[in-house]
């Protein structure tokens, strides 16, 4: 394996550019950073489901459970976020605990989201060795050119998320001139047994990079990521404000060769491989009333077509239909093998809409902040729409009331989710 190798010359590079850079001295007598710095949250989240007995997703997931309208959930979430810092060298980890209570019973996760250690030897080169999340993209819902990044819940874009085990560098130039700065960003995949294996084909060296230019007062990525475990993927992103309080954003990816895996009303399992370009638009714009509205359009090409999706949720119904004729059910089983990997993504056919309008302290209610969030899917005219008020006038503690309403007809994406309307209270309490 050629990870050690790789990694003692990363090294050897990043103490050799320390020692090229020109020595500064700065007095730090009047700026003192702790060295240790510990923080995060503690959550608690009741969740209360309006189940649909007729959708597929239900008959899929719950079809040797008694029916019931309504089914409770209770999350308890603990996130601690810690660094130490010592010279150029920092320690950085975030831990996240989940501790549910469902149907199920009770489960628990704890998850290393990131844990990472990074060398600064000056503020041009940073080196970077361990699990991090790169938040690559300029889309607040959904981004197409994160192709080392876990997928977002669009629901809820801004839940922390788990990373990725890479090894990477910054390289950071500045200019005079259109050109304002520049920067480069190589990381190396490993993918190999417990490092990874859910990334792609184990056994495997991958390699991606990103190159930033702020040009014109333009943010402009280019983007690609390249080895055995995925195929080869290409994109670009930007970002820039056409005002103060106007911003666009857009990108642009390009997958080689994906593989897609679907199922027709009679069983048959068809695979298709094929060039896919994906894209996504998108706008904030800011009124003077405090209002921010975020409207996105998002196209993947990875997604599945109303047909095929009609072909799914069709097998699901007759594989149930056998099980209550019979109490036979292969057929849910094979519908259920089908469905990972595949069909339970977010959002898993081809276009989508994104609407968010979020008022901050309305007739003068202060502390309170109301929005409302629109998904819609442009395929097959479903859609889901979440009220919310968010409450912040504690100290240290976040409140959040939530209302999620999903509607669609027979085999269409909302239509046929295991619930119908969701209603859940949110209390964050940060240290």
């Amino acid at each position: 394996m050629r990870l050690p190798a790789t990694l003692a010359i990363l090294l050897a590079l990043s103490y050799g550019i320390a020692f090229a850079e020109e020595e500064y001295s700065f007095d730090f007598s009047e700026i003192e950073e702790r060295a240790l710095n510990l923080g995060g949250y503690f959550e608690f989240r009741p969740v209360l489901l309006g189940l649909d007995n007729n959708a597929a997703l239900h008959k899929l997931k719950l079809y040797d459970r008694d029916k019931e309208n309504t089914h409770e959930e209770y999350n308890f979430t603990a996130l601690l976020d810690g660094s130490y810092r010592k010279g150029i060298t920092e320690f950085h980890a975030i831990v996240n605990v989940d501790l549910t209570k469902s149907y199920l019973g009770w489960d628990e996760e704890t998850t290393l989201y990131e844990g990472y250690m990074s060398l600064k030897p000056s503020s041009s080169f940073h080196f970077n060795i361990g699990k991090t999340t790169l938040k690559w993209g300029k889309g607040y819902a959904w981004n197409p050119v994160a192709f080392l990044d876990r997928p977002k819940d669009p629901e809820d874009p801004e839940l922390a998320r788990e990373g990725l085990v890479v090894i990477s560098a910054d390289y950071i130039k500045s200019f005079d001139g259109p050109l304002k700065t520049f920067s480069f960003t190589p990381v190396l995949v490993p993918v190999y047994d417990d490092i990874n294996d859910d990334f792609g084909k184990v056994n495997n060296l991958n390699f991606a990079g990103r190159m930033y230019f702020l040009l014109y007062d333009t943010d402009i990525d280019f983007i690609f990521l390249t080895g055995q475990s995925k195929t080869n993927r290409y994109g670009m992103d930007f970002s820039r404000n056409i005002t103060s309080n106007f911003e666009i954003h857009g990108e642009l990816a390009f997958v080689n060769n994906y593989k897609k895996r679907f199922i027709d009303s009679d069983g048959t399992v068809f695979n298709d491989e094929y060039d896919a370009t994906s894209y996504l638009l998108g706008l904030r714009y800011l009124t003077k009333s405090d209002t921010t509205y975020i409207v996105e359009y998002f196209h993947d090409a990875t997604g599945f077509t109303e047909s095929e999706v009609e072909d799914y949720f069709s097998f699901i119904d007759a594989g149930y239909d056998e099980y209550l004729a019979s109490g036979d059910d292969s057929l849910l089983k094979k519908a259920s093998n089908a469905t990972e990997g595949n069909y339970n993504r977010k959002n898993f056919m081809k276009d989508y809409l994104y609407l968010r309008a979020s008022q901050k302290e309305p007739f003068d209610l202060l502390y309170f902040t109301p929005s409302l969030t629109g998904i819609f899917n442009m395929n097959d005219k479903s859609f889901t729409i979440a009220p919310e008020v968010l409450y912040t006038g504690i100290k240290n503690l976040e409140l959040r009331l939530k209302t999620t309403f999903l509607v669609g007809d027979s085999y269409t994406e909302y239509g046929e989710k295991l619930n119908n309307s969701r209603i859940e209270f949110r209390a964050r309490y940060y240290f």
